[in-house]
């Protein structure tokens, strides 16, 4: 029988550029070449304008926690269980876009509504995720 193994994000034509920046440890947010809209996630055409030009530019890595739950309960269990607890978090980002996202460097029941966070990036299972930790206001 196969063992479960974790899911991991596959990039495509879209979110290829995001995915090098987090290999370079840079957090990148799709811009529309058009109307200068950010989205995130990347897709082909922007919401604002329907324009399909786009580029990329670095974010900040600082934003504030908008909501989160904490993962008690993991799913496979044998894929997860030595995580739990764990936190699945929306980060809106002070560039204006909101990211899901990993809370970690804190204990799950200190995460608190518009709590400041900062990105860092971790190597999980050879792709390079960003999370998010708290930050000094």
């Amino acid at each position: 029988m196969n063992e479960p193994t974790r899911p991991t994000p596959v990039p495509d034509q879209d979110s290829a550029p995001f995915w090098e920046g987090c290999r370079e440890h840079r957090l990148r947010i799709q811009k529309c070449a058009s109307c200068g809209t950010l989205r995130f996630p990347a897709r082909r055409h922007c919401a604002a304008c329907g324009s399909d030009e786009s580029t990329w530019t670095d974010a900040s890595g600082k934003g504030n926690v908008y909501s989160w739950i904490v993962v008690n309960h993991p799913v496979p269990r044998e894929v997860f269980a030595a995580e739990v607890p764990y936190v699945v978090a929306l980060v809106n980002l002070e560039e204006g876009v909101r990211m899901p996202t990993n809370i970690v460097g804190i204990p799950p029941d200190q995460v608190k509504a518009d709590m400041p966070v900062e990105v860092l990036f971790a190597e999980v299972d050879g792709m390079v995720l960003p999370k998010f930790r708290p930050r000094a206001e």
